[in-house]
């Protein structure tokens, strides 16, 4: 027991002994006298010139270092210059193993860094180039390793750290690409925090201002919050979070905007969860708001909170951040927007319920989701009504005008055209979105009731329904994309059951010539991924339909009455025709064969007429070449010039429609003359069969006549009337 006390007495006075040495050494040596030496040795080990212009301090106790004007020049140039930096530590909590650093602070430190037009930068440059050294041989490996060592043997007790007070003030570092001219500096940096010590929180202030020259953009940031982490560093929390940024610069416009973020974070590594509370996020009057909690940090987190951003005026915002307005038809829209939701939902899966979106006076609600697994998004919205055409930019004749000169003429090249749709991102997507919407005005339509269900499996993205009431009628279309090749497949389907065409027309484009209830059945199948493609490789059929319609722009009867009249050789004294013509059931088919519309089965019924027609239709040109032609079937007209004779009846009156159907439709349709020249060979040929029958009508006559004055001179009076008789029937009469 001697011994042991004896060389613990040792150990106790050798500590004492260095501790002492360690103290007289403080004491006695003046670090200065070595600053030339440091100043030599720093110069011949790397490419700086040092410069030790202020003091070199050191203490006892506490432990310390103190440096003043220190400056480090590379090629001339300024590296890194510091005005003070002081570092002291607890000399005891060192021998006791609880290391406590009383202050650490760092005053005007300056660094300069640059990448030169070859894309080296200086800090490379610091340790000069030395001889490769020979590669030095792997020793063998053992025979035998080493015995892992007993679990549990290799921890260790959780580090008490401490650190009474850190300052660092006027730090700046300043960044330059010579090659691409690119810079930017952080400076008046600033960072105190004290009392820090694991497993309790303590307070943290800081301050700079950064600042780039590609794009002029400079940001004031302050951040002031209470830290906190415990001893075995997997578990860190943020209290009291208030952040403001002032920025300002080319991005916004050279407008100054103020960024603000509020409240508190938890986190656990070792239980993989972290929590929002009461957090706030906002920039110039946009304001988000969200307390969130997550489970998990893997490939499955699982998401439960709420989160909305307050109601702001989009417009507003936009001109806070120096962006340019957004004009719209009504001034008054994006005023009012906002958006709030919960959100939940399984492990891997985030789901937002009770989802509501404000726009202004329109209100979309229900839910959404987003599996992490496969990008899956679900979406069930519903809206109550909106009309977009209030969102539109406003039509101005300058607009219209400068639209017309931009658009290429006959002889100038094409502009050149691009892919419509991303075709890698569509084979990605997973989607099952349900739409809704009461009242939906675009392009000055009404539509009501819209319902739209779109699904997106594997490269294959289909409407299942797109539906709606449309003007006293309703429509519906299905639509599939088959986008599994880089030549998409595309097939539609569409009915469309009595919608008025009038009012449509009228509303659509301010055409009022067609009105009736329109049916019509769409099929359409077509590949591509352009616009000209899609119209040029289109092949389908669209069947119409026109109940109890009329043409209320054109009187077909005024130009069927002026064919009569010619072939009547007589002038129409009637001079109040009207301007429309009233129809029943006209029909037909129009084969699309790329970008022409062919038709050889229009047919409809008018008053005493029947229109019968063919012709094409060419989308890529506006261009209509239609050959119509009413034949008469019944009388049409009270005019007599009008009236209808037997060598009239059942001929064709030709009309032709024909010209660019996008500019004036109301004059496309007029008398043709050309063609009547082929109905007045009808109506001859008429002529001449009806004088032909009165011709042989006249001889039958004659003929009986003769042969029945012959007979009753032979049999008499009585018989001869007898046999007159049976000679009509003989002679077809």
């Amino acid at each position: 027991m001697k011994a042991v006390r004896y060389v613990a007495l040792a150990i106790v006075g050798l500590l004492i002994l260095a501790v002492a040495a360690v103290a007289i050494a403080v004491a006695v040596i003046d670090p200065n006298t070595y600053k030339p030496q440091i100043e030599e040795v720093v110069e011949n080990k790397t490419n700086l010139d040092l410069i030790l212009a202020g003091d070199i301090g050191w203490s006892f106790i506490p432990l310390g270092l103190e440096l003043n004007d220190v400056e480090a020049t590379l090629e001339d140039e300024r590296l890194v210059k510091l005005d003070q930096l002081v570092a002291q530590v607890s000399f005891w909590s060192l021998v006791t193993m609880s290391p406590r650093v009383d202050t650490f602070l760092l005053s005007g430190l300056d660094a300069n860094l640059s990448v030169d037009e070859n894309g080296t930068g200086n800090w490379t440059r610091v340790m000069p180039e030395g001889e490769e050294q020979p590669q030095q041989e792997e020793p063998d490996a053992p025979a035998e390793t080493a015995e892992e060592q007993p679990e549990g043997s290799g921890t260790s007790e959780p580090l008490n750290f401490n650190v009474e007070s850190v300052e660092i003030s006027n730090a700046r570092v300043h960044y330059e690409d010579k090659g691409t001219g690119q810079a930017f500096t952080l400076e008046d940096f600033t960072v105190n925090a004290s009392e820090i010590t694991l497993g309790s929180s303590f307070p943290l202030d800081v301050s700079f201002r950064f600042a780039t020259n590609q794009p002029q953009f400079e940001v004031q940031g302050d951040i002031s919050a209470r830290l906190a982490a415990n001893e075995a560093l997997n578990e860190f929390g943020v209290s009291d979070l208030e952040a403001i940024f002032d920025m300002n610069g080319e991005p916004f416009g050279g407008e100054s905007v103020r960024a603000e973020i509020a409240g508190s974070l938890e986190a656990n590594l070792e239980n993989e969860t972290a929590t929002l509370n009461g957090f706030t996020a906002s920039l110039a009057d946009l304001t988000l708001n969200t307390d969130l909690t997550v489970n998990g940090f893997g490939d499955k987190p699982k998401l439960e909170g709420s989160l909305s951003i307050d109601e702001f005026s989009l417009k507003a915002l936009l001109a806070a951040l120096g962006q340019p307005a957004i004009e719209t038809e009504d001034p008054d829209v994006m005023k009012a927007v906002a958006f709030s939701t919960n959100i939940g939902g399984p492990a891997g899966t985030v789901e937002l319920s009770d989802l509501t979106i404000s726009l202004d006076d329109t209100t979309f609600q229900g839910n959404a989701s987003y599996a992490l697994a496969n990008s899956g998004i679900g979406l069930n919205l519903q809206g109550d009504a909106i009309n977009a055409d209030r969102y539109l930019p406003p039509a101005s004749e300058e607009q219209t005008d400068a639209a017309a000169e931009e658009a290429p003429q006959g002889g100038g090249a094409p502009a050149e055209e691009g892919d419509l749709l991303p075709l890698d991102t569509l084979r990605s997507l997973a989607l099952d979105i349900n739409l809704g919407l009461g009242e939906l005005i675009v392009s000055n339509l009404t539509i009501k009731e819209i319902k739209s269900v779109i699904t997106a499996r594997n490269g294959v993205l289909e409407v299942q329904d797109f539906s709606g009431k449309l003007y006293e009628g309703s429509f519906g279309a299905k639509v599939t994309l088959d986008a599994r090749t880089d030549n998409p497949k595309w097939s539609i389907g569409s009915k469309v059951n009595n919608v008025q065409t009038l009012p449509l027309l009228t509303d659509l484009a301010e055409v009022d010539m067609l009105a009736g209830g329109a049916n019509l059945s769409v099929d359409v199948n077509t590949t591509g991924n352009r616009i000209s493609a899609l119209r040029s490789n289109a092949k389908g059929d669209i069947n119409f339909n026109l109940a109890e319609g009329e043409f209320t722009r054109m009187n077909l009867t005024r130009m069927a009455c002026q064919g009569i009249a010619l072939a009547n050789q007589e002038s129409l004294s009637t001079s109040d025709w009207g301007t429309s013509t009233p129809f029943n059931d006209m029909k037909g088919t129009l084969k699309i064969d790329g970008n022409t519309l062919n038709n050889t089965d229009l047919v409809a019924a008018l008053a005493g007429m029947r229109l019968e027609g063919d012709g094409t239709v060419d989308l890529a040109a506006s261009d209509l070449d239609y050959e119509v032609g009413l034949r008469i079937v019944g009388e049409i007209h009270r005019d007599e010039a009008c009236r209808v004779t037997e060598y009239v009846e059942n001929v064709v009156i030709p009309v032709e429609c024909r010209g660019d159907f996008a500019e004036d439709p109301a004059g496309l349709c007029s008398f043709d003359g050309s063609r009547f020249r082929d109905t007045l060979k009808t109506i001859a040929a008429n002529a001449a069969k009806a004088k032909a029958r009165e011709k042989v009508d006249e001889a039958k006559s004659k003929a009986e006549d003769k042969v029945s004055e012959k007979l009753k001179e032979k049999l008499g009076e009585e018989s001869g009337e007898k046999v007159k008789d049976a000679l009509k029937g003989l002679f077809g009469q």
